[in-house]
């Protein structure tokens, strides 16, 4: 599985480049050498004064320090030839490098404080939204999860793949909203799908308790949210038997590749989840033969909602066929050609689950 995780890279949390170390020292030599060779009628020694503050972006307080009273030195001492400085210019490097200090320590704290955050998201994350295992039961899996908000990790998206009495289950739904609204409600449908793989016989009856899940957590929800949906498509392996069948509530249809060929599975849809469906007329079940070697591309509205810059939007279904040769294979590829297509990713969360469907003879005892 391929997480939503994106590198925070520097300032953010990690840890400097190596550059960013060596940049101070470079620059003190380079800086010392350019006065040395510079005639006596002009000084540059005092662009020294500016290290203080380009070590307190990758060192800590201690570091910087060092910095500062070596430039202080330079500058300081007239034997060393290297700049000229009175007492009021001295006084001034010298309160810029304890200003640099101050911010060298406030920014080695916020970096302690970033990781630590981004630590518990993705704690938050393995318990929400945990990595798919390459194979649930002989069906192999492969999936990939992009937030929409920056800096954060599970959104409004969500998907997972079980194996229970009644087959291997999978489960790819759109929540209302997206960003840290919506992950409550993630995690409840997660949990009631987890549920429903291990009790309720068939695929409606699963339908239907994530249905009433939402029911009730919209009733117990505030004024400010008076209803709560989602938009899901669920797949059920049942074993023994040569096909999988699928229900559909008010999400984008399934892509059945076989070999070479892709096409939209048609079912009949749905209402989206938490509009009632465990009412008289249940969601319907569509079956649909299956080979050994097909496979099934879930996805969500992320993907086939996505604009390039002039308004049109990302064909999936036609990609396919070209991405499906990608040696890192075809989730990873999706991912890269949305990407590059949207000019650095799509504005909404994106979720897509890959199922290889397995020799059907894998459940036959």
């Amino acid at each position: 599985m391929r997480r939503g995780r994106e590198d925070p890279g520097w300032l953010r949390g990690e840890p400097p480049p190596r550059w960013a170390l060596l940049a101070p020292a470079v620059a003190l030599v380079v800086l010392v050498l350019a006065q040395r060779l510079t005639p006596g009628d002009v000084e540059i020694g005092f662009f020294l004064a500016g290290l203080p503050p380009v070590a307190a972006f990758a060192y800590g307080a201690a570091g910087t320090a060092f910095f500062a009273a070596l430039v202080l030195l330079l500058l300081g001492v007239p034997g060393l030839g290297i700049a000229h400085a009175r007492g009021t210019d001295l006084a001034t490097v010298a309160a810029v490098g304890v200003l640099s200090v101050v911010i060298a320590w406030v920014r080695r704290r916020r970096d302690a404080q970033l990781v630590s955050v981004r630590t518990v998201a993705e704690a938050a994350q393995m318990a929400v939204l945990p990595p798919v295992p390459q194979r649930v039961g002989g069906v192999g899996c492969s999936g990939l999860y992009r937030a929409a908000q920056r800096g954060t990790l599970v959104g409004g998206d969500l998907y997972d793949v079980r194996a229970g009495p009644f087959g291997v289950r999978a489960l790819v739904g759109d929540v209302q909203g997206h960003g840290l609204a919506a992950v409550a409600t993630v995690a409840a449908l997660l949990g009631a799908f987890r549920e429903a793989v291990l009790d309720d016989t068939g695929l409606a009856a699963v339908a239907a308790r994530l249905d009433r899940r939402l029911l009730v957590d919209a009733t117990a929800a505030s004024v400010d949210h008076p209803e709560l949906f989602a938009t899901a498509v669920l797949v059920e392996f049942p074993p023994g038997l040569d096909l999988v069948r699928i229900v559909s509530c008010g999400h984008p249809p399934a892509l059945l590749l076989r070999g070479v060929a892709v096409e939209e599975v048609t079912v009949e849809p749905g209402p989206p989840l938490g509009l009632g469906l465990a009412g008289p007329a249940p969601p319907a079940v569509t079956e649909l033969p299956v080979r050994p070697g097909d496979r099934l591309l879930l996805h969500t509205d992320g993907v086939t909602e996505a604009r390039d810059k002039a308004g049109h939007f990302y064909q999936l279904a036609a990609r396919v066929p070209v991405l499906a040769r990608d040696p890192d294979g075809l989730v990873a590829a999706v991912w890269r050609d949305l990407a590059a297509f949207t000019a650095g990713g799509p504005p909404d969360d994106v979720a897509l689950l890959l199922l290889t469907l397995p020799d059907p003879g894998v459940y036959r005892e």
